[in-house]
């Protein structure tokens, strides 16, 4: 708990993106993109899910930027309303840490107007897939609503025949500067321009189609190949095919996560399947064909003569191709030997007499002096 007069610091920016202090750009780049592909709001609406996107997008802005990163890691936010300081101090004396590096370096907080047009984030959608549809591969059509460029505009955001018009505010420049009284002296400090938001330009007159935005969403369709051999879980990237920008941006990526559904035969364990077939005592005693149902047809199998129960049979190259590289997995049948729970008189004579050529004694449960009473007189001391 923080008290009265405790310094606030700022947001653990590493810690939001997950990666070390001394992580690189790609690995910035690559925690970025992980976690805003399962924060996007498009793909997680619970509320908390879209503030920890603020975060994410937050962390990945100061991150990403050298300066806004060297401020960071100095203890200031660049972020913060007062211009980087990790305490506020509204209405005292003091001023951010930006503004205490204006006066010595004659740094900025702001540098410039600031583009309209930005990146478009990624966006991810699930595929249902049969197991047929993993094992061999398939083009499947998608149908995917997105922000793309608007027709009318062409991204530019204003109507036809407008432009965009310089900022009043602040000139054209993106930013404005106050001057503050500190115990250094007087403070000139540099802020994005909130007339314009730092863009330097207004538009006086928004395109009717996408109210300035640049982008409009819309529903469209396209087709994704699916390789043999996906599994559950996987996702395939479809590059530049996710959201359009502000103003018309590159569009982010579309990543397409494959949910295999359950089969009703069989079980699926990396590139090898799995199946179970009952068979009668006798066909396992005496030995069988069975016709097996595999993923290219129907195959004859040998079951042995006395087989047991639990035994399985490996038919090979019988299961689901490899995604990397040549070959496919095996076929694993699991075979349960049922035994008959009820017997006519006449079958139930002949397994007795099968059991006395065998030499194997048959408890007959309703009769004194059967098998289980000899048990029972064992371990009771009887003679």
């Amino acid at each position: 708990m923080r008290t009265e007069g405790q310094r606030a610091v700022a947001k653990d920016y590493y810690g939001i993106l997950g990666v070390r202090q001394d992580a690189s750009p790609d690995e910035l780049k690559r925690a970025y993109r992980k976690l805003a592909r399962e924060y996007h709001p498009d793909v997680n609406p619970d509320p908390a899910a879209q503030e920890k996107f603020k975060d994410i997008n937050a962390a990945y802005e100061v991150l990403s930027d050298p300066k806004k990163r060297e401020l960071f890691d100095l203890g200031a936010d660049p972020l913060s309303p007062n211009g980087g300081a990790a305490n506020p101090g509204a209405g005292g004396p003091f001023v951010g840490f930006q503004d205490i590096m204006d006066a010595f370096f004659g740094t900025s907080g702001a540098r410039g107007p600031r583009p309209r047009t930005r990146p478009g984030s990624d966006a991810i959608l699930r595929l249902e897939l049969d197991l047929n549809e993993t094992a061999f591969g398939v083009e499947a059509p998608l149908t995917v609503d997105t922000a793309i460029v608007c027709k009318t505009c062409a991204g530019a955001g204003t109507a036809a025949g407008t432009h965009l018009a310089p900022c009043d505010s602040c000139g054209g420049r993106g930013e404005v500067q106050a001057v503050q009284r500190t115990f250094l002296g007087q403070v000139v400090s540099t802020r994005p321009c909130a007339a314009c938001q730092g863009h330097g330009t207004v538009i006086p007159h928004p395109c009717g189609g996408c109210g300035g935005d640049g982008r409009v969403r819309t529903r469209r369709s396209l087709t994704v190949k699916i390789p043999a051999g996906v599994e559950d879980g996987m996702r395939i990237r479809l590059a530049q095919q996710g959201e359009v920008g502000p103003g018309g941006g590159p569009p982010g990526d579309l990543y397409v996560e494959i949910h295999e559904r359950p089969h009703d035969v069989y079980s699926r364990k990396d590139d090898d399947l799995h199946c179970r077939v009952t068979v009668p005592m006798t066909a396992a005693a005496l030995g069988t064909r069975l016709t097996i149902k595999t993923l290219d047809g129907e195959e004859q199998v040998e079951v042995r003569a006395g087989t047991q129960p639990g035994s399985s049979m490996r038919i090979r190259a019988r299961g689901v191709p490899h995604l990397r590289g040549t070959g496919r997995g095996d076929l694993f049948v699991h075979l349960d030997v049922r035994t008959p729970t009820k017997l006519d008189p006449e079958s139930e004579r002949l397994l007795r007499e099968f059991a006395k050529s065998r030499g194997e004694e048959v408890a007959e449960l309703s009769k004194q002096g059967g098998f289980f009473s000899r048990v029972r007189d064992a371990f009771n001391g009887h003679p």
